[in-house]
């Protein structure tokens, strides 16, 4: 565009690279216009050929896309369920194996402190038991 806007303030003629440049640009383009609007026409025609075929057998048709949903979600389900599980079962194999997996000092903390919670608890039952014994 530059080449061509510099070449006519020149005085000069569009050279043939330029005119070759635009010939195959429009080319292009005009394809690709008569290409979008025969994708256009053939997308209305078959819209307008499936419509009553999709009333007639909207009947079956939903029931059926439910089913078949309902059945990839719960194979979906399944698989992401037993990809957790066998994670999950790695992870306790690293753990009690001695691995130290991720996470198993957040694990060690959390049983430190469950166990004195416990404890305390013990302490405090046994408080109570002896009150309400004397």
């Amino acid at each position: 565009m530059a080449e061509l806007h510099q070449s006519q303030q020149a005085g000069k003629h569009p050279t043939s690279q330029q005119i070759v440049k635009a010939t195959t640009a429009v080319t292009a383009g005009g394809s690709l216009l008569v290409l979008s609007g025969l994708t256009l026409t053939a997308t209305v025609i078959l819209l307008t050929i499936a419509t009553p075929l999709l009333v007639i057998f909207s009947p079956v048709i939903v029931p059926a896309v439910m089913t078949v949903s309902l059945l990839l979600m719960g194979f979906l389900a399944s698989g992401g369920f037993g990809v957790a599980g066998i994670t999950a079962m790695s992870w306790i194999y690293g753990y009690v194996t001695g691995r130290h997996p991720p996470g198993a000092d957040q694990l060690e903390q959390a049983r430190l402190k469950l166990a004195g919670k416990a404890r305390e608890m013990k302490d405090r039952a046994e408080q109570f038991g002896h009150q309400v014994i004397s």
